[in-house]
C-alpha cells in the first residue's frame, strides 16, 4: 500500500498528560490530538497497547495478550462520566505521581481497586443501552476476549505464576479443568471483560476525535509474542511447542562481528501448523489491530521472511539457526483476505538484498534512522539526503536515545561532519535533525515528542536490553506547547507534508 506524503509525532498513550500518574485514554489524550492538528500533523505513532506486567519490566513488547487493551490505560475521568465512579471515588490522588515519569507499581494500586468499584457499579445500574453494548462486544470478540479473560483470572489464581508452572491440567489445557476453573472465576472473568470493553470503547472514541482532526493512529505489532501471555496459553497449536506445551526453540538474533548475539526468549511459531491454517491465528490478529488504529508497524520484519531458532535449552544465541518463514505466502493470503495492507516493515539490523527484496514485493516502506548514520561516509544510506521515497524517516525511535542525547555523544569528527552534510551548526540540532527528516524523500517522516521539546538522554523511553528504567518518560501538559506545535507546522508547509 502506498502512502501520501505526510508527517506525525510518536509519543505512546503511557507518555501523555494526565492526573492518575500514567498517561491514558482521558483529556491529556485529546489535547494531544489537538496539540497534532495545530501542528499540522497527520500522524500519530504509538507501542502496541497491550497490558503490560512489571514480571516484564513494563514493556508493551512483551504483554500478556496480543490482542487485549492495557487497564492502565483506561481513563478514570471517562468512567465518572459515564457514571460508573464519582469525582469522590477519585480522591485522594496519591502524591507520589509524577507528572514526569511512570510508577507503574504505584498506578496499578490506586487504578486497578477504582477499576473493580466501576465494574460492581456497571453490574448494579448500568443502562440497557450499555449493557446491550457489553454483550454485543463480548460475542464479536470471544475468540480473543474468552482466553485472555480466563488467563488473567488463573494468574491472580495462582498467584501470579507463569503458566507454564500452573497444575497441568490447566497448563495444558484439559477441557474438564478449564470448564471448572472457569465456572468458578465467572465473577472475575466478567470484571475483566467489563475492563476490555471500556477499554475499546474509550479507544474508539478517541480514535475517532483523531479522524475529525485529520490524525491517522500508527500502531506496532511485536512478531513475537510473550511466552506468559494467553496467547500461547489459548493457542498453543499456533506455536512451536513440545508436548508439555513449552518453547522447542526461542527467538533471538544470531552473533556478529560486534556482539554475542542476542536471546529473546520468545516462543516461535509453528509455522507449518499456520500455514495449513490459513493463518486463522494471524488473520484475528491483524483484524483486531485493524480495528484499533490505521497504519501498523511491523516489529521485526525480518521474522516474517527467515529467523533464527535457538533450541529452548541453549544459553548461547549461537546454538541457534537460520530457519524460513512462508513469508510470501503469508503476506499474499492476508491481502487477500483483508485488502489493502498499511503496512512499515521494521527493517532495521540485519538488512541483505533477500529482505530487500522481499519488502519491496509488498511495497511496504523500511525504516531509516539518521543515528546510524557515518556522517563522514559520502553516501551513507542512513543520511536524511539519502533516503528513497519509499521509506518511514525518524528522527529517533523509542529504542535509540533522543536526538539532543545522540548528538551529544557523537565524536567530534562525526559531529563536524553532521553539521557539513546538514548545513547546520548545532546549536538546535533537534530541530536540524527532525527539518532533515522532514526535507528527505521518505513519505513519512516521524519525531518523538523528546526530539521535539529538545529533550536529552534523561527524557529516552528504552534502552534495549536493560531492565529497568524504561517506558517511564511523560510529557506534561506545558509540554504540548503552542510555539512547537507553530515550528512543527512551519517545517511540514515547508517540506510539503
Amino acid at each position: 500500500m502506498r502512502f501520501d506524503r505526510q508527517s506525525g509525532v510518536f509519543m505512546h498513550v503511557t507518555s501523555l498528560p494526565g492526573p492518575h500518574g500514567i498517561g491514558d485514554l482521558g483529556d491529556g489524550a485529546y489535547t494531544f490530538v489537538d496539540f497534532l492538528a495545530d501542528a499540522d500533523q497527520s500522524l500519530w505513532q504509538v507501542c502496541p497497547l497491550g497490558p503490560t506486567s512489571a514480571a516484564m519490566g513494563n514493556s508493551p513488547y512483551q504483554a500478556y495478550s496480543a490482542f487485549a487493551g492495557n487497564p492502565l490505560l483506561v481513563s478514570l475521568e471517562r468512567l465518572v462520566d459515564a457514571g460508573y465512579l464519582t469525582d469522590d471515588d477519585l480522591e485522594p490522588v496519591p502524591g507520589e505521581f509524577d507528572p514526569h515519569e511512570t510508577n507503574y507499581e504505584a498506578v496499578g494500586k490506586y487504578k486497578r481497586p477504582l477499576l473493580r468499584t466501576a465494574f460492581e457499579r456497571f453490574e448494579e445500574s448500568a443502562s440497557d443501552e450499555d449493557r446491550e453494548a457489553f454483550e454485543a462486544f463480548r460475542e464479536r470478540e470471544s475468540a480473543w476476549l474468552d482466553g485472555y479473560t480466563l488467563f488473567m483470572s488463573l494468574k491472580e489464581e495462582f498467584d501470579g505464576a507463569l503458566w507454564t508452572e500452573w497444575p497441568h491440567d490447566v497448563k495444558t489445557r484439559d477441557a474438564d479443568a478449564l470448564d471448572e476453573y472457569r465456572e468458578r472465576l465467572a465473577d472475575d472473568v466478567r470484571y475483566r471483560e467489563f475492563v476490555q470493553f471500556v477499554f475499546d470503547r474509550q479507544w474508539h472514541d478517541l480514535l475517532e476525535y483523531a479522524h475529525e482532526h485529520g490524525v491517522k493512529l500508527v500502531g506496532d505489532l511485536p512478531i513475537y509474542v510473550a511466552l506468559d501471555s494467553a496467547d500461547v496459553w489459548a493457542a498453543p497449536e499456533a506455536f512451536d511447542l513440545n508436548e508439555e506445551h513449552e518453547p522447542a526453540v526461542v527467538a533471538g538474533v544470531p552473533p556478529n562481528n560486534d556482539d554475542s548475539g542476542q536471546r529473546w526468549g520468545n516462543p516461535l511459531y509453528d509455522w507449518e501448523t499456520l500455514q495449513e491454517t490459513g493463518y486463522e491465528w494471524w488473520l484475528a490478529r491483524f483484524d483486531r489491530l485493524f480495528e484499533l488504529v490505521d497504519i501498523t508497524r511491523l516489529d521485526h520484519f525480518k521474522g516474517f521472511d527467515e529467523y533464527w531458532a535457538i533450541p529452548a535449552d541453549a544459553d548461547s544465541p549461537a546454538a541457534g539457526e537460520w530457519r524460513d518463514a512462508p513469508g510470501y505466502d503469508f503476506f499474499e493470503t492476508v491481502e487477500a483476505e483483508l485488502g489493502d495492507l498499511p503496512f512499515i516493515a521494521e527493517d532495521l539490523g540485519f538488512i541483505d538484498q533477500q529482505l530487500i527484496d522481499f519488502r519491496e514485493e509488498f511495497d511496504f516502506p523500511g525504516m531509516k534512522v539518521p543515528h546510524y548514520a557515518n556522517w563522514c561516509q559520502a553516501g551513507d544510506p542512513n543520511q536524511p539526503m539519502h533516503y528513497p521515497e519509499n521509506a518511514v524517516a525518524y528522527s529517533a525511535t523509542h529504542d535509540t536515545d533522543t536526538t539532543v542525547g545522540y548528538y551529544s555523544s557523537l565524536p567530534s569528527e562525526q559531529k563536524d561532519c553532521l553539521h557539513y552534510n546538514l548545513g547546520v551548526d548545532g546549536s538546535e540540532i533537534h530541530w536540524s535533525m527532525i527539518e532533515a527528516v522532514w526535507n528527505s524523500n521518505a513519505v513519512l517522516a516521524l519525531a518523538p515528542m523528546q526530539d521535539l521539546l529538545g529533550l536529552d538522554s534523561h527524557a529516552r523511553f528504552n534502552t534495549p536490553g536493560t531492565a529497568e528504567g524504561n517506558w517511564e518518560w511523560r510529557c506534561t501538559e506545558a509540554g504540548l506547547d503552542g510555539d512547537v506545535a507553530s515550528h512543527l507546522s512551519m517545517l511540514t508547509d515547508i517540506h510539503i507534508r
